[in-house]
Order: structure tokens, then sequence, then C-alpha cells
């Protein structure tokens, strides 16, 4: 029996349960750390059919999606949005607080 990677395990058990990938996403996206969400968008890519068929469907090189997610990368907002895209989910802003409104920004 061939023991699997980290990566795919965790691909398994985001294909298993989506609303655990959209929790650690938004966890990720709250501390703010790129390499953790790079990592989780990888793994995310595999449960979604691998990263040639999420690369298809964001209409992107197979081989900048690689790069694009690999622990050195920093994707453009375009490129993280139409990832996203294809893996059936988008960016939302949302408020910090839900007590009184947003700070004016000058």
């Amino acid at each position: 029996m061939r023991s699997r990677t980290h990566d795919e395990a965790m691909a398994e058990l985001y294909r298993s349960d989506p609303a655990l990938a959209l929790d650690v996403i938004n966890g990720i996206l709250e501390d703010g750390d790129q390499a953790e969400l790079l990592t989780v968008l990888r793994q995310l890519a595999q449960a979604f059919g691998g990263v040639q068929a999420v690369a298809e469907q964001a209409h992107l090189n197979p081989t900048q999606l690689y790069r694009t997610l690999s622990p050195k990368g920093n994707p453009a907002l375009n490129s993280l949005t139409a990832i996203l895209k294809a893996m059936g989910l988008r960016l939302a802003v949302q408020p910090l607080s839900t007590s009184g409104p947003p700070a004016h920004v000058a």
C-alpha cells in the first residue's frame, strides 16, 4: 500500500468536506499568511481534479498555475479570482466588525 503525502490527504479531506476548506481559507485570509494560502490552494486544486483541470477552467497555462501556487508564488488578483472561480469559490469583502459603520478612508 502506497502512503499518501500530506497534500494528497488534505485534498481528499477537502473533497469530502468542502465546508472545511472554506473555513480553512477564511481563517488563513484573516491571518494574512500568503504562503499558507498558496499551500491550501494547491491542495484544493488537487481536490478539484488536479492543477491541469483547474488551469483549464481558469483559462491559465498549467505551468503558470504551478508557479502561481508554488511556495514563492505571488498571484495577481485576477489570477487568484480565476483560480477560485474554477473551484466554485470567490473572494468577498466583509467589515472587520459589525458594530458601527466602516471607518472613513481619507
